[in-house]
């Protein structure tokens, strides 16, 4: 049994929960690699990475290149010694860094893999209405998400699961995944499967505003899944037209009830306390939203103080 000298690599929360739970089953943690430091929100305050956060919390040796393949980091992480390297939602590492520990590279994604390789496999899942997702972890190559697989692990998801909470049970279930991971490189049992190469399988695309906008000639239930598949970050939004006023405003929480009323696609209408948006199999619920410039609300705050007219109409 070698024993193990880890490099961690990563950057949002789900990273931290991976790390945490690393760093208190007491295995030795050589050093923690991050992204830089960048401006963020309205104020272009520096913010630092969630991880960054628990390296300096738990006094962990630090770097945060801004260049993979820069001779300076390149021997920063030789002399951090470590003999193996985790990723969890980093980015995409050159040759020359997954090959330098002897134990080799292995990284945690949060799907089935072959299924929804690449940058946002949590809010896909969702998305597409999959009853299934779960976490792999497998050695790195030089492709996005295809290496050999060491073990995979499953879970249901609920069919009013958000991809938030969705997120907190798989950061849980990534632990596991891991620090099984850990027991079986380090006592030399890790086995590995090469993926199944299929022009079918499902992909994991990086979200941008045209993919989070709600289409509303969709069925009830894909916008549905839109919805709590964004949900809460980056949000689905859509266009609110009334008269001559417009805004770009996002749904946090919704439910969709099929009906037969048969009201035209996108027609808002509103009760004392909710907003409903009509499909063509049924309506949107909306619960909770925000208008831009406002904080994010529920829709019977929203109706205490602004009144939706009988022609407004989501687009």
């Amino acid at each position: 049994m070698e024993k193990l000298r880890i490099v961690f690599m990563g950057t949002p929360d789900f990273a931290v929960g991976i790390l945490d739970t690393i760093y208190n089953s007491n295995y030795e943690i050589a050093g923690v690699i991050t992204a830089p430091d960048k401006p963020a929100g309205r104020g272009q305050k520096v913010s630092i990475s969630a991880v960054k956060a628990y390296a300096l919390a738990k006094k962990l040796q630090l770097l945060q290149p801004t260049n993979l393949k820069s001779p300076e980091f390149l021997s920063e992480l030789e002399n951090l010694q470590g003999n193996l390297q985790v990723v969890v939602a980093f980015r995409m590492l050159p040759e020359v860094v997954w090959k330098m520990p002897t134990l080799g590279t292995f990284n945690l994604h949060a799907s089935l893999l072959p299924e929804y390789r690449g940058a946002a496999p949590i809010n896909w899942a969702i998305i597409n209405g999959e009853t299934q997702t779960g976490v792999t972890t497998f050695f790195i190559d030089d492709k996005i998400d295809t290496g050999a697989m060491i073990l995979r692990k499953e879970i249901a998801i609920g069919t009013d699961e958000t991809a938030g909470e969705l997120h907190d049970r798989l950061m849980l279930l990534g632990s596991e995944a891991v620090l099984e991971t850990l027991n079986l490189i380090e006592n030399q049992k890790a086995v590995t499967t090469i993926q199944a190469e299929n022009p079918d399988v499902k992909t994991a695309y990086k979200l941008n505003k045209d993919n989070c906008k709600i289409d509303w000639t969709q069925s009830g239930l894909t916008i549905h899944n839109l919805i709590r598949g964004l949900s809460p970050y980056p949000a689905a939004w859509t266009l609110i037209k009334e008269g001559d006023q417009e805004w770009n405003v996002k749904l946090y929480t919704a439910t969709y009830e099929a009906s037969s009323e048969g009201k035209p696609v996108g027609t808002i209408y509103t009760t004392k306390k909710e907003i409903l948006i009509a499909t063509k199999d049924g309506f949107i619920k909306v619960s909770q939203l925000q208008f831009p410039g406002k904080k994010k609300m529920f829709a019977h705050e929203l109706l205490n103080g602004h009144t939706l007219s009988e022609n407004a109409i989501a687009l």
